[in-house]
């Protein structure tokens, strides 16, 4: 009965007198059934109920109420039902209140020791139950997050300090092509290409350490060795005692993201051009204007060969700038390879000044203070033009319409670190608030017309590539001050040798083929000047039947990139195969890294680039026909 009830433990009564209080009406409680008894016991067993009152105290209220009622009771009941006016008289009272002490001692003792027990065994159920109820939540927690982990568009993998994959997701297999059986268990080093070994290496590296690394772009493999690039979180993870055991790595495949960046680049180069296309029409007028009256008064004076020699030059000058026009524009917009080389910042701006005028207003005056030592750059020199003329025409719209002045300044200063090449683009324009100035360089951020905003975005991404920076100055009336800074170079940028320094006249045969007739005639012309033999075809097609009839009698080819009927790519291709050794001059309107990715490691003597002069031609036949130790492999 006592092991089996659910009793609070006397610690949680409402008060102490009530404990005591029931003590003592639990007591009087056992002497009433005593006198309700005594005619049928008399002396017998005086102690019988005090005992079981004292047995129900102690476990109900505790042993403080117990011994006082044990005391309170014992001493009543040894009084009225033991025969003697002594609480405990005669030797038979003497041995019954022994024995009346002992028992209550005992059962005092007994259910203390019971009532302490089953409070343990009810707090270790209790202890019991909160802890499974923990359990229940961390494992729906738990199950929450593996959920979360698995619907996950991101990679999330765990690895150990040695860089071994403990956890690998569902999109970690969608990303990198591998399940998680074939994972789990390897080294992060399966995902690396061979020259990121060591930047994994750098990672474990800053794990160790306690620190990461947060949306890090780097390139990872899909199986099958496709290369994909992908932005990586990585963070340390501890045990309880604080100890870094492990990495957690969050991966995304930006590859739609590189590609929409692309896309972003190359409408920004198109909105460009269209802001160039109305200025670059005036200008090509203007010189197409030179060359036709130059060329008429050269035919209506031939008599006169000094006049008609200046008529010449005029035309030939013309030219000339309406070929570095063309030029600039494909190098502006083309798509061909980033090639880093020494550049001269002073003599890019030169050289497109013209290009720069004509694409800003003609209310806007342009000035130039340009270091005529340089500076020097290593950088890629279409990128670098894209960059000065972005900065020059935003420079330009900034002023507007009324009469202003944009100026360019190119200087070098020296730091306790690096040499460094300063580019600084002034306006004496609007000016620009904090807000504006805060926004400037996110993509399609604009304070212009709608669909443009790109500018400044390309700016920034050009000057991070070329691990540069970036400052502006501007106030609301006071004009914009842009400084560019970037790593100076103490290379050399490469010389040309000049024209006249060559001996362009030759022998032999050489076969001309190009869709433009004013093309073929000029080669023709030119060559036949110097020398050579030349005989002419219109496109691929016609090439190789004139070829095939005699291919030993032909000392080189000039032969066009694009050409109706059959294109140059396959006319190559072609003609190898009647004759592997012919050394063949590509020619083309396009850039030469353009042309020459299209040809990689198909053996061209060389490249021209149209338009050409006829001395230009010649010297790049020479150097053709030369021995193939003697020139330069393209």
């Amino acid at each position: 009965m006592i092991s089996g009830a659910t009793v609070p433990p006397p610690s949680e009564w409402k008060s102490l007198p009530a404990r005591y209080g029931g003590a003592l009406a639990c007591a009087a409680a056992s002497l009433l059934v005593r006198f309700a008894f005594n005619p049928l016991l008399e002396k017998r067993i005086p102690y019988a109920f005090t005992v079981v009152a004292v047995l129900l105290c102690t476990r109900y209220l505790g042993i403080g109420p117990g011994i006082l009622t044990a005391v309170g009771g014992g001493a009543v009941a040894g009084h009225f039902f033991a025969g003697a006016s002594e609480p405990f008289p005669g030797s038979l009272g003497s041995v019954s209140a022994g024995g009346y002490v002992l028992i209550c001692a005992a059962v005092i003792w007994v259910v203390e020791l019971q009532r302490r027990q089953h409070g343990r065994t009810e707090a270790a159920a209790r202890l019991a139950s909160q802890r499974l109820e923990e359990l229940r939540r961390e494992t729906a927690v738990s199950t929450r997050l593996r959920a979360i982990v698995e619907s996950s568009e991101d990679a999330i993998v765990s690895t150990d300090l040695e860089g071994v994959i403990r956890s690998w997701n569902d999109a970690a297999g969608r990303i990198f092509g591998y399940t998680r059986a074939e994972m789990v268990g390897t080294g992060m080093a399966r995902l690396l290409p061979p020259d990121r070994i060591r930047e994994e290496a750098g990672i474990e590296g800053r794990i160790r350490d306690g620190s990461g690394v947060k949306h890090f772009e780097t390139v990872r493999l899909r199986k099958g060795g496709q290369p994909i690039p992908v932005s990586l979180t990585i963070s340390p993870v501890y045990d309880e005692a604080g100890r870094v055991v492990g990495a957690s790595q969050i991966g995304r495949d930006i590859r739609e993201q590189k590609q929409m960046e692309e896309q972003l680049r190359q409408t920004q180069k198109l909105e460009s051009l269209g802001v160039l296309a109305g200025g670059l029409a005036h200008d090509f007028n203007n010189l197409l204007t030179g060359i036709m009256g130059n060329a008429s008064l050269a035919l209506h004076d031939p008599m006169d060969p000094g006049t008609v020699r200046a008529h010449i030059d005029e035309v030939i000058a013309a030219s000339e700038r309406a070929a570095m026009l063309v030029r600039q524009m494909l190098a502006y917009a083309g798509k061909g390879r980033i090639v880093v080389e020494p550049v001269d910042l002073s003599q890019q701006i030169s050289e497109i000044v013209t290009l720069i005028r004509t694409s800003i207003p003609r209310s806007v005056d342009l000035h130039l203070e340009l270091d005529a030592e340089g500076p020097h750059v290593v950088a890629d020199r279409s990128q670098v033009q894209q960059l000065i003329m972005n900065l020059s025409i935003n420079a330009a719209e900034a002023i507007g319409e009324q009469p202003g002045t944009v100026t360019i300044q190119t200087s070098r200063r020296e730091t306790n670190q690096e040499t460094q090449a300063v580019l600084t683009i002034k306006d004496t324009g609007c000016g620009m608030d904090e807000a504006t100035k805060a926004q400037m360089f996110d993509p399609f951020f604009t304070t212009k017309f709608t669909g443009r905003g790109l500018g400044l975005a390309a700016v920034l991404g050009i000057i991070r590539t070329h691990r540069g920076s970036i400052s502006v100055e501007s106030a609301p009336g006071t004009g914009t001050v842009v400084t560019v800074v970037l790593p100076a170079s103490m290379a050399l940028v490469p010389g040309t040798v000049p024209e006249d320094l060559f001996d362009v006249r030759g022998f032999g045969n050489i076969l001309v083929v190009d869709d433009e007739a004013m093309v073929r005639n000029l080669a023709k012309f030119a060559l036949e000047r110097c020398g050579y033999t030349i005989e002419l075809a219109q496109n691929g097609k016609e090439a190789l039947d004139v070829f095939a009839a005699r291919p030993d009698a032909f000392a080189a080819v000039i032969l066009d990139l694009t050409m109706p009927v059959m294109a140059g790519e396959e006319a190559l291709d072609r003609l190898r195969q009647l004759r592997v050794d012919i050394p063949v001059l590509l020619s083309s309107g396009f850039s030469e890294e353009d042309a020459l990715q299209r040809f990689h490691g198909k053996g061209l003597s060389g490249f021209l680039q149209k338009p050409y002069t006829a001395t230009a031609l010649a010297r790049k036949i020479k150097q053709a026909l030369r021995p193939a130790g003697m020139r330069s492999g393209v």
